[in-house]
C-alpha cells in the first residue's frame, strides 16, 4: 500500500519540484502545490456534492418505502431501485468521486514527506545509504532522534536537515553532479516566514515559536470541519462518536506534527485552510439548497420531455387510424 501511494507521490513530486525550482522556497511551493491540486480536484468535490443533494432529495420517498415494506426487505430494496431508476439517481454515484481525491491527497502527503525520492526523484538506494552513513556520525544517533529516532515516514526530511549545513557531505553521499546540485538548492529553501521547516517542534520545546505549528494544525483542521458541516447542513446531526472524532483527529494530527519536521505540519495547515476556503465556495455556489432546487427543476423538465415524447410517438398512430376510417367511408 505504501508503494501504491508512493507512486502517486512520485508523480505529484514533479509538480512540487517544478514549483520549488520556480520559487526556490519549500513553504511557498507547498502553498501553490496545494492550491493547484485543490483546483484539479474541485470538479470531483462538486460532483460529490451533487450526488449528496440528489440523495437528500429522495430521503422522504425512501423513508416512505422503508415504512411501507418494513417487514419485506427484498421488496423494499426492489422498490428503492425502481425509485432510483425513475429519478435518475445512482446511490453509489459519489463513491468514486470521494475516493479519487483521497488517493491524490495521500499521494500529496508522500510527495511532501519523501522529498528526496518522490520530489527530487533520487534513487532509494542512494538515500538509504546516506541515512546509514549519517547515523554513524556523532550527534545523529538514535538517542537524540535526529535521523534514526524519527518516524520512518519523515526520515528523509530529517536527512535533508542533516545535510543542510554540509556541502561537502552532500557531494560525498550523492556523487552524481545533478543530484548534489539539486539537493544543495533544496536544503537552502526551507526557511519560510521566520521558520525553518526542517526543524522538529518538540526539539524546541512548547514555549518556542515552533509550537504554533501543531496549534495551527489543530485549529485549522477543526475550523475546516465546522465550516464544511455548516455548508452541508450536517452540523446539528453530529452526535456521540462523530463529535469525538471531530476533535480527536485534529488533536492526533497536532500531536504528530509536534514530533515531526515542521514541513509536514505546514502542509497539513495549508491543506486544511484550502479545505475551508473550498467549503465556503461550495456553500455559496453549490450548497445543498441550490443543488436540490436545481435537481428538482431538471427532474420536472425531464418528466415533461418524456411526456412530450410519448405524445409524439402516439400522434401518428391516431392520425393514420383516422385516415383509414375516412377511406372506408
Amino acid at each position: 500500500m505504501i508503494q501504491f501511494f508512493g507512486f502517486f507521490g512520485s508523480i505529484l513530486g514533479y509538480l512540487l519540484w517544478g514549483l520549488f525550482y520556480l520559487f526556490q522556497n519549500f513553504g511557498v511551493s507547498i502553498i501553490f502545490f496545494t492550491l493547484i491540486v485543490r483546483f484539479i480536484l474541485f470538479p470531483f468535490s462538486v460532483k460529490q456534492q451533487k450526488s449528496m443533494a440528489n440523495t437528500a432529495r429522495l430521503q422522504k420517498k425512501q423513508q416512505e418505502i422503508r415504512e411501507k415494506y418494513a417487514n419485506n426487505r427484498q421488496k423494499a430494496n426492489e422498490e428503492m431501485q425502481k425509485l432510483y431508476d425513475k429519478e435518475g439517481v445512482s446511490p453509489t454515484g459519489g463513491c468514486l468521486t470521494s475516493l479519487v481525491p483521497l488517493f491524490i491527497m495521500l499521494g500529496i502527503f508522500y510527495a511532501v514527506a519523501y522529498p528526496l525520492t518522490n520530489t527530487l526523484h533520487i534513487g532509494s538506494d542512494l538515500v538509504d545509504n546516506a541515512m546509514s552513513f549519517i547515523n554513524t556520525i556523532p550527534g545523529f544517533s538514535v538517542s537524540n532522534g535526529a535521523i534514526a529516532g524519527s518516524a520512518v515516514a519523515y526520515r528523509e526530511i530529517s536527512l535533508v536537515s542533516a545535510l543542510a549545513d554540509s556541502r561537502e557531505l552532500i557531494s560525498q553521499l550523492f556523487p552524481s553532479g545533478g543530484d548534489a546540485a539539486n539537493i544543495e538548492m533544496f536544503v537552502n529553501g526551507f526557511n519560510f516566514a521566520g521558520f525553518n521547516l526542517l526543524t522538529t517542534p518538540n526539539s524546541q520545546g512548547i514555549f518556542s515559536v515552533y509550537f504554533i505549528i501543531p496549534v495551527l494544525c489543530f485549529v485549522s483542521s477543526v475550523a475546516a470541519q465546522l465550516v464544511t458541516m455548516k455548508v452541508n447542513g450536517t452540523a446539528q446531526s453530529q452526535q456521540g462518536c462523530m463529535k469525538v472524532m471531530m476533535i480527536g483527529m485534529p488533536l492526533f494530527t497536532a500531536w504528530i506534527s509536534f514530533s515531526i519536521p515542521a514541513a509536514v505540519g505546514f502542509y497539513w495547515i495549508a491543506s486544511s485552510l484550502f479545505s475551508l476556503i473550498q467549503a465556503v465556495i461550495m456553500g455559496k455556489f453549490f450548497g445543498p439548497a441550490q443543488l436540490i432546487a436545481k435537481s428538482e427543476a431538471q427532474h420536472v423538465a425531464l418528466l415533461e420531455q418524456q411526456e412530450a415524447q410519448v405524445k409524439y410517438e402516439y400522434a401518428p398512430i391516431s392520425y393514420n387510424n383516422n385516415n383509414s376510417k375516412n377511406k372506408k367511408k
